[in-house]
């Protein structure tokens, strides 16, 4: 069982975990609309979710989300378990 809110080191290190063993999700229909919307592909996700600094959590709708930045783009995650994370919403910086 996950005790969030988690620390941004500890989020970022069970992201690793996660897309190297786990399950990575996109929420439906929500994350894959605003994905598609705004040319925001799986693979720039992960890539974001490797690479980018994770904020403090926030928590909202019932769960902890946590956001993953890097200069370009944004992507807002939220932890189903220990080995599976959903994709929220994804975004480009302005």
């Amino acid at each position: 069982m996950l005790r969030e809110p988690l620390r941004p080191p500890a989020v970022k290190k069970l992201i690793l975990k996660i897309i190297s063993e786990g399950i990575v999700t996109y929420s439906q229909p929500h994350a894959e609309e605003q994905m598609r919307k705004r040319r925001i592909s799986t693979v720039d996700c992960i890539n974001i979710l490797r690479g980018g600094a994770v904020k403090e959590g926030e928590y909202e709708n019932g769960s902890w989300r946590y956001q993953v930045v890097t200069p370009k783009m944004c992507v807002v995650i939220r932890f189903e378990s220990e080995t599976i994370l959903e994709v929220v919403t994804a975004w480009r910086v302005k």
